[in-house]
């Protein structure tokens, strides 16, 4: 669970909500303080029971590059309405959420930078698969290659047999959202809550956890659960797909995918690989200013790229690609694909 460390929007900072074609979407919007927005814009997508509030220390840094970032909440998370079923949480589901927010977002279609922090990474990478809207570049943070393990998917599991011993069926089908609240409920006040003062989270903070984690879908929460303890690894494919550039961010201490894994992870995907130190599972929360630096050198680096490849077909004439060649991404001129970079201000990547 990411633990927010404030909930004081900064000037630069707003609510918003998105509406399309899908639905209504909560969001947390940041603009430059001045000048206006010359860069592409920039969707951040949480993560399993996260939500647009663990982005808030690296928005205002983020939209000071001169660009438009929107935070926000998935379906059924937080301030985001449900789907109507359990069927509306499967990821390709969530992944065309996404792509009518980005249209939204970017309705010139020139396309956004799109980052998925842990269970949205592995949305964010369902998006590109589907290749369904224009995705610039492509971070993973604190994202695996599939199915979460060890620890934390033991207690992913734990938490969703409590909920079948509620009331789910043997076919796997749930019960309405009512009927599920007081099993997430009983799993606040029996774990989650007494772990976060046992962590030294303050109170204010944890009084808005419990009503984060209350407000969203339980049939949301059990059905992205579940996915993320059976999600397929679909790193070749990715790897196949020959853009958009990819970056591979996290914490030296990540205790969701563990570091090597990400690492080797980066390795078949060709991907920029950076690792923060001293940071978790959370990097926004837990190292903001490194983790906003890097997004921004990264999505700078995209952006000259795609400017390039623009000029180059407008002498010859063709028109500009929407996605990156494969030859191309591993290629010296790039930068970025299958390789490391420093990280900003003398911190150092692995």
């Amino acid at each position: 669970m990411s633990t927010p460390r404030s909930l004081d929007l900064p000037d630069q900072v707003r609510p918003v909500t998105i509406r399309g074609p899908r639905g209504a979407f909560a969001g947390l919007e940041a603009r430059p303080a001045t000048g206006v927005c010359e860069r592409r814009p920039a969707l951040l997508i949480p993560g399993f029971t996260g939500s647009k509030e663990d982005f808030i220390p690296v928005l205002p840094p983020l939209a000071s590059a001169g660009r438009r970032v929107l935070a926000i909440d998935m379906r059924g998370q937080y301030q985001s309405p449900g789907a109507t079923s359990a069927g509306g949480y499967a990821p390709d589901e969530l992944a065309a959420d996404i792509t009518t927010i980005i249209d939204a977002l970017a309705g010139d279609g020139q396309g956004v930078h799109l980052v998925g922090h842990s269970l949205g990474g592995l949305i964010a990478r369902e998006v590109a698969l589907a290749r369904t809207a224009r995705v610039i570049s492509l971070t993973l943070l604190g994202s695996g290659p599939g199915r979460l393990t060890g620890e934390r998917a033991e207690i992913l599991r734990g938490m969703l047999a409590m909920v079948a011993a509620a009331g789910g069926t043997s076919d796997g089908h749930l019960p309405p959202d009512h009927r599920l609240r007081a099993t997430i409920a009983q799993i606040w006040y029996e774990h989650l809550g007494p772990q976060a003062r046992a962590d030294g989270v303050p109170e204010p903070v944890i009084a808005f956890l419990h009503r984060r984690m209350m407000s969203n879908s339980p049939t949301g929460l059990v059905a992205m659960g579940r996915y993320l303890l059976a999600c397929p690894d679909r790193t070749a494919e990715l790897a196949s797909l020959g853009g958009p550039p990819l970056l591979v961010l996290y914490g030296e201490n990540d205790d969701a995918w563990r570091p090597a894994v990400q690492e080797r992870m980066a390795r078949r995907l060709g991907a920029q690989r950076v690792c923060i130190p001293g940071a978790g599972h959370s990097p926004p929360v837990e190292a903001p200013e490194t983790t906003a630096s890097t997004l921004t050198t990264f999505w700078r680096t995209a952006e000259e790229g795609e400017r390039r490849r623009g000029a180059g077909h407008a002498v010859s004439g063709g028109t500009p690609a929407t996605r990156l060649p494969a030859a191309s991404a591993a290629s010296p001129s790039h930068g970025w694909r299958g390789s490391e970079a420093a990280l900003p201000s003398g911190q150092r990547a692995r």
